[in-house]
């Protein structure tokens, strides 16, 4: 691929355009704009994933809640116990060790629902946090998002008249080696092609030997570092 003026002054003129774009997107509205986008690209899966936790929360809530009733329902049967042991004579420290285990597991059962209670509060707090900021982001979007269009309509005109010398130095250039030159603008490299300074390239790279002829020759060599276009004035 032989270096040529035209894609010389190609490249100077898609640097006034590229400056354009780095100045938009270096703004605070679209910095803003991007933000509430980021955000409420993944908010729907955040408040997804908040559901599907208050759902679990609530199985475990159900759980345990069922095991104190059943519990208590147990215990409640040792009411009379006495009583219904005068009667029968029975052996009174059997059915009271049963007693004592099942206040135990009375007792247990009711940690763990008061732990469980206090994630649910936890999470609550958590999932009504994340709603106000949703919404704060959704204001944030719908605004920024009107300010950044703003922003972009504003260079409009500058952007045109870039494009349109553009166009016109684009028919004097092979479309093979625009297509490569283009191909490198989207992998954000830039400037494109950049002479050779001694025997390196503007990123410290030092040409091996074996390039140097092809470079005199006029041909561009694509640099093993940064990936540029290189020529040899």
């Amino acid at each position: 691929m032989p270096v040529s003026n035209e894609l010389l002054e190609y490249q100077k003129v898609d640097a006034e355009l590229r400056k354009i774009e780095q100045e938009i997107a270096a703004s605070e509205e679209r910095k803003k704009f991007m933000q509430a986008k980021k955000f409420m690209e993944t908010a729907r899966e955040k408040l997804e994933a908040y559901d599907r936790h208050a759902v679990e929360l609530k199985n475990l809530r159900d759980d345990l809640a069922a095991r104190v009733e059943e519990t208590t329902k147990a215990i409640a049967e040792y009411a009379d116990l006495d009583e219904i042991l005068e009667e029968s004579g029975g052996d009174i420290s059997f059915y009271k060790k049963n007693a004592q285990a099942l206040l135990e597991k009375l007792r247990a059962v009711k940690a763990e629902l008061n732990k469980l209670i206090a994630e649910v509060n936890a999470a609550s707090e958590e999932y009504k946090k994340f709603k106000d900021q949703t919404i704060a982001m959704q204001k944030q979007y719908k605004e920024y998002s009107e300010k950044f269009k703003a922003i972009k309509n504003e260079r409009a005109e500058e952007v045109k008249k870039i494009t349109e010398k553009l166009d016109a130095i684009s028919k004097k250039i092979a479309p093979p080696i625009l297509e490569r030159y283009q191909q490198k603008r989207r992998e954000r490299i830039f400037p494109i092609v950049v002479p050779l300074r001694g025997d390196f390239c503007m990123c410290g790279f030092e040409f091996p030997k074996y390039h140097q002829s092809e470079l005199a020759s006029g041909n561009v060599v694509e640099c093993e570092s940064c990936h540029r276009f290189i020529y040899k004035p």
